[in-house]
């Protein structure tokens, strides 16, 4: 045996147990959401020791669960040694405090919108994205100070010299005033990223580059898509939220157009409003996107129920009405008779393997489709000494006609509706040009 033995340094995965309900309304299958915040609960970095459910038709307000059921979840807790108790809907101040008292410390408990705070704040890297982590952490924080500073309270009810310090306001009205400011501070280092971020954003649409979002939901395989399609190396891994901050990478058409594919923050079931709010500016890049791609994992057994949750969250960040292709991701994962099935759920999806480059034909075939839909034909004759539009027409058109004359460059040629606008706003054609827009249709 060694004089000095070897203490493991590696830290001990907290222990979680987690309580689910099941509501007599309907909504997502218990088991299924429990099984999401189980793969929540192990990118955090603990692992699940139990699950308890319960069938409500609405929440106890001092509990959340019933007694009964607190007094089986103390047990559990207790027996099984457990560091933390995961709730996977929301709790309230109040409920929390209920529960925590139960339970007894040193016991944690958290519902699902801390557990998902925790991990932006554990996946934010770049500066914008750990601000907005902050703030959502912040404003979740905000209504749920309590008792912090209760010594001190306890040290003034006493009277005396030393006692009257601070009586014109509590600590807690302290700590709260400086979250609100820091909140605030937040708010307009976002405000100036975002202005920022807008400021790129008009340069990309002066490019006159094509825009392409992946949004979907969290591991369906956006950053394995991005990867296959443009040859890069962004971070891909099996775990949910692995990328939060943005990344855009440019690609070609097999035609020569230029395009750019930004990847984004996956969706969730129950994502925190708190976090679509602080993630509004990263979510931008979805709403000016000229093609969202929802991509997703067509393996999954609730990909119709991760549809329908990603949907509603592009609804959420104004992004409904931007023309949006169905990925059917993962495809080599289903069998033959679910093949089928897909074709017939949805005949314009593109069913596709980010991991194996199954249907990538059909996926670049899709998007050419896509960028061409809303091209116009114009008859232009641009300037010499404007050889810069003469490339970004080159870059973004299909050339039809290309003479050179004494005036300039004389094309015919099909651009994007934003290219026709621009150079019609800089009067390089009339209305009578066929199949531009009229004038009263610019944006």
């Amino acid at each position: 045996m060694p004089r000095f033995p070897l203490v493991p340094t590696t830290p001990t995965p907290e222990r979680a147990v987690l309580v689910g309900v099941e509501w007599r309304d309907g909504g997502w299958p218990v088991d299924h959401s429990l099984d999401e915040l189980e793969r929540l609960v192990s990118t955090a970095g603990a692992v699940t020791v139990a699950r308890l459910t319960q069938r409500l038709e609405r929440p106890n307000p001092r509990t959340f669960i019933g007694s009964g059921k607190v007094e089986e979840v103390c047990g559990f807790v207790q027996r099984l040694d457990a560091d933390v108790v995961v709730f996977d809907d929301d709790l309230t101040p109040s409920q929390q405090a209920n529960l925590e008292a139960a339970v007894g410390e040193p016991v944690k408990i958290i519902d699902r919108t801390a557990l998902i705070l925790d991990i932006f704040g554990l996946h934010a890297r770049t500066r914008e994205g750990r601000l907005q982590v902050q703030l959502a952490q912040l404003q979740y924080l905000l209504p749920r100070l309590r008792g912090m500073w209760s010594h001190l309270a306890k040290e003034q009810t006493r009277g005396g010299i030393g006692s009257r310090f601070g009586q014109g306001e509590s600590q807690l009205e302290v700590d709260r005033r400086l979250i609100r400011r820091r909140i605030s501070t937040l708010r307009h280092e976002l405000a100036t990223i975002e202005r920022r971020r807008g400021v790129q954003s008009k340069e990309r649409i002066s490019s006159s580059a094509y825009r392409i979002a992946l949004a979907g939901y969290t591991n369906a395989g956006k950053s394995t898509l991005l990867n296959r399609l443009t040859g890069s190396d962004v971070l891909a891994e099996d775990k949910l939220f692995a990328t939060l901050d943005p990344t855009t990478r440019g690609w070609r058409l097999p035609g020569g157009r230029a395009v750019t594919i930004t990847d984004t923050v996956g969706f969730i079931q129950k994502l925190p409003h708190g976090l679509v709010d602080a993630f509004k500016s990263t979510l931008s890049e979805v709403r000016e996107a000229d093609l969202i791609l929802n991509v997703v994992d067509a393996s999954d057994e609730e990909f119709r129920r991760h549809i329908n949750a990603v949907d509603a969250v592009l609804e959420e960040i104004g992004a409904g009405e931007v023309p949006c292709l169905l990925i059917l991701n993962k495809i080599d994962r289903v069998d033959d008779i679910g093949r089928r099935d897909l074709w017939r759920l949805y005949p314009d999806a593109v069913q596709f393997s980010a991991s194996t480059g199954e249907g990538m034909d059909h996926l670049v075939a899709a998007l050419t489709r896509e960028a061409a839909s809303n091209d116009r034909l114009i008859d232009i004759t641009v300037p010499y000494r404007d050889a810069r539009l003469l490339k970004t027409i080159h870059d973004q058109g299909t050339i039809l006609v290309e003479e050179y004359k004494e005036s300039g460059v004389h094309l015919v040629t099909k651009v994007p509706v934003r290219i026709a606008r621009r150079l019609k706003r800089l009067g390089l054609f009339g209305d009578d040009d066929s199949g531009t827009e009229p004038a009263a249709n610019e944006g």
